[in-house]
């Protein structure tokens, strides 16, 4: 985006600039804290957010507890505002939720799945999307959609479990002459998250790994996931941290730490179908959670093969701290101790004895859709498309 050079053009950045700045708040800010962060002066800040409630994109609401001094009024989501379609997208199910700015979200559908072609599930899921983009009546700015594969140019290159390569995922949503579709890794997602809404907002270096079937994740640096060179980083599961270095991956490589890290880790070599994996790895961490034997013994050996790949992670890229979401917060949740001297067995001498090194999400499970939703505002918070949000709001009115 090019400096702003006139006086509509400054404003329109400046609308932005606030727009982006309630985003990030997470509707917590109020108009004084926000003119004051963002350097407006008090009259500008007023016309600007008058224009913002005009064009039902924000609304202000008194605090639940007044402030002393000066009354201010909390900045929010408009109730008829922008919404972002984040759609989670994996093995055993798909997922639509709705956020607003801010960040909070509700769940709109899921279903669950079985074995299928892409252009099968693709075409349900098409379905469900133009439904609901439909329900909320022009209010959708994008769709975002996580999955579990590699993402390149738009195209899912390697859905390694569903046995998906090289799909192109947006023509088969057929969503043609709706809101933009745009698509992600989901545990490049789940970074995202974690450094928007999560433990890494504001760490200069953190690591983030989602624990799925198997994981990934992303080197979060200044509050963004690096994607590398052609947007595919964060394969950290297809390295060789844990177990035998030998052993066949279903990916092409060999020795990977997706075998011995994950739902596939925890199910094992029992007949489970894949898309019935994630459940009842689920279900496995529960009963260990209560004090079942063997259930401990499955949780206590995927808890030591985490973390000894942490460990070794840490000893390359040095992170401030590293958080984990999926079934790896709930793994920590259970099994923390074992994690941790996982960690500090492959961890150089030097670095051990960090309390505070690894850390669960508070995301969870959401925190892919979490990451889906914040990558389709991304795209929606620039001036071109606060001002096409603007200008139709303003011809509708007309």
């Amino acid at each position: 985006m090019h400096a702003p050079t006139t006086s509509s053009e400054l404003r329109l950045h400046n609308l932005t600039r606030l727009l982006r700045a309630v985003h990030a708040g997470g509707g917590e800010l109020t108009r004084s804290q926000l003119t004051r962060d963002l350097g407006l002066a008090r009259g500008t800040a007023t016309v600007l957010m008058g224009e913002l409630v005009s064009a039902g994109m924000v609304r202000e609401q008194p605090p639940a507890e007044r402030p002393r001094g000066r009354p201010t009024q909390l900045v929010g989501p408009h109730p008829h505002g922008p919404v972002a379609l984040a759609v989670d997208l994996r093995e055993d199910s798909w997922s639509i939720s709705a956020a607003e700015l801010g960040g909070a979200s509700r769940l709109l559908e899921c279903r669950h799945l079985t074995a299928g072609l892409a252009s099968e599930v693709l075409a349900a899921l098409s379905e469900a999307l133009r439904g609901r983009v439909a329900d909320l009546a022009g209010r959708v700015v994008g769709v975002g959609v996580a999955v579990p594969a590699a993402v390149r140019d738009g195209r899912m290159i390697d859905a390694i479990h569903l046995g998906w390569h090289d799909v192109d995922l947006i023509s088969l949503l057929r969503l043609d002459g709706g809101p933009a579709v745009m698509i992600g890794n989901d545990a490049g997602l789940a970074a995202l998250a974690e450094a928007r809404r999560g433990g890494l907002r504001g760490v200069d270096f953190g690591l983030h790994l989602h624990v799925s079937l198997g994981v990934g994740g992303a080197l979060v640096v200044g509050g963004r996931p690096l994607a590398g060179a052609h947007g595919v980083a964060g394969e950290f599961g297809h390295l060789p941290l844990a177990g035998d270095p030998h052993a066949a991956c279903p990916c092409g490589s060999a020795g990977c730490w997706d075998l011995d890290v994950g739902a596939n880790a925890l199910v094992g070599k029992r007949d489970v179908p894949v898309h019935r994996r994630l459940h009842h790895a689920g279900e496995l961490i529960t009963r260990a959670a209560a004090g079942d034997a063997g259930s401990v013994r499955a949780v206590e050996r995927v808890a030591t093969a985490l973390g000894r790949g942490i460990g070794s992670l840490v000893n390359a890229h040095d992170p401030r701290t590293v958080t984990l979401s999926g079934l790896g917060a709930q793994i920590y949740e259970v099994a923390a101790p074992v994690v941790i001297a996982g960690c500090e067995e492959r961890l150089m001498a030097f670095r051990r004895g960090d309390p505070g090194l690894i850390a669960a999400s508070r995301l969870g499970v959401a925190a892919p859709r979490v990451g889906t939703a914040e990558m389709v505002f991304d795209a929606f918070l620039t001036t071109e498309g606060v001002a096409a949000w603007r200008d139709r709001v303003t011809a509708e009115g007309g």
